[in-house]
């Protein structure tokens, strides 16, 4: 699903969302939209094969997946996505329930940018996507603005 882009200049970015709830999917997009982030467009998928079909489709400079999800969960999903070349500068961040030491410590083994605990504030994922965005200013593959 094509979210509307929010208005803004300068350099911004794509953001996929991915988790099996509509419900945490809108308050994530709803969360990111009341941020100061540089964000162009939103997408929205309900598992890891649907994210990945999107990643196929459109450019997306940062993702925010569940771990815990049907047909593709988060860590697979991110293990295919670190596997494709084509997808190197992709940020996951992993957003979770499943704060477990063991599950996080995979999740950074595997490639992820950072992580977020559910619940989280506003601020949380503004401070992470914010540092990564800033981090990434000399990526390639972020968006510009057209």
């Amino acid at each position: 699903m094509v979210l509307p882009a929010q208005k803004g200049e300068g350099r911004r970015v794509n953001v996929l969302v991915v988790d099996d709830s509509l419900v945490m999917r809108r308050m994530l997009t709803r969360v990111l939209r009341a941020t100061d982030l540089p964000i162009r467009e939103m997408y929205e998928a309900c598992d890891g094969l649907e994210a990945l079909a999107l990643l196929n489709e459109h450019p997306v400079d940062f993702v925010l997946t569940d771990i815990n999800m049907p047909n593709m969960g988060g860590l697979e999903f991110l293990g295919v996505v670190r596997r494709n070349p084509d997808w190197k500068n992709v940020q996951v961040v992993i957003v979770t329930t499943d704060g477990g030491e063991r599950r996080v410590l995979e999740a950074l083994r595997l490639g992820a940018a950072d992580y977020l605990r559910k619940p989280f504030t506003p601020d949380q994922i503004r401070d992470k996507l914010s540092a990564l965005v800033e981090a990434g200013a000399s990526e390639p593959g972020l968006t510009s603005a057209a």
